[in-house]
């Protein structure tokens, strides 16, 4: 990063804690996506390549390619590329560019997800929108699914043939987006039944099934309030809350 302007290793950086996502980083009146980010939103969205690189010297393979959207006309755009499977992290200038002095701090606000949505605008009418979480242990399992535009949240575990259950229960709930834990990722049978037959996105996520992460998980979002669960259902229930925690950036009260 060391050739790179203040602006552009401010970008990087923030790109760096969440690779897996689309960056739209906020420079100004607009959302702007740099590098690899760029040609895929240049793809997806129909629109322009530009770059802010005016070194001569450089081919145009050489420059950082750019591409931006209005942030008033934005959660269309995202809505789009929601729609087509993506991760969306949104980077706000976090003070106002006229009153600091130098480069203005910018901050993760937001991650969306197909099954993290909460604006009624990006929702598909008449449909519910679940996240799922999957965590199996052998012949053991547990899963939960919520809908954070309703705030309704299922969770249960199965003793034996945990992964033909699940395929059931995901049937039922068909989510746009599943947590899955490490063995849950090996299961072919619930990766076809979500990735093939629903179209859902999947997200592996190791450590959110971390038995002490996920009572805290549960702890914090239902205080004095929270169910006496059995372990398969507390890995489950605790990747799902903690996942949307980190996706909302803030309170998820709303889940009950």
């Amino acid at each position: 990063m060391a050739e790179l302007t203040p602006m552009m290793r401010q970008y990087m950086e923030e790109k760096e804690k969440h690779p897996d996502s689309l960056l739209f980083f906020r420079l100004g009146d607009f959302y702007e996506m740099f590098g690899p980010d760029a040609r895929t939103a240049s793809r997806e969205l129909d629109l322009a390549l530009t770059t802010r690189d005016k070194d001569k010297s450089k081919s145009d393979e050489e420059r950082i390619p750019m591409c931006g959207v209005p942030y008033h006309s934005a959660e269309q755009y995202i809505s789009k590329l929601i729609a087509k499977g993506y991760k969306v992290a949104v980077c706000e200038q976090m003070e106002d560019p006229k009153l600091c002095k130098g480069l203005v701090s910018r901050d993760i606000v937001r991650i969306i997800s197909p099954g993290t949505i909460m604006e009624t605008s990006m929702l598909r009418e008449g449909e519910s929108n679940y996240l799922g979480a999957v965590m199996l242990r052998g012949k053991a399992g547990g899963c939960a699914f919520a809908d954070v535009s309703t705030g309704e949240v299922c969770a249960a575990s199965f003793e034996t043939d945990a992964a033909m259950h699940i395929q059931n229960e995901i049937s039922r709930f068909r989510p746009r987006e599943c947590v899955l834990a490490p063995e849950a990722m090996l299961s072919r049978d619930i990766r076809d039944t979500l990735e093939k037959r629903l179209g859902s996105r999947v997200e592996p996520a190791a450590g959110r099934f971390d038995p002490e992460n996920a009572r805290k998980a549960i702890a914090n979002q239902y205080g004095e309030n929270a169910p006496e669960l059995d372990e398969m259902t507390t890995l489950a229930l605790g990747a799902l809350l903690a996942y949307l925690t980190d996706a909302a950036r803030g309170d998820m009260s709303q889940l009950r």
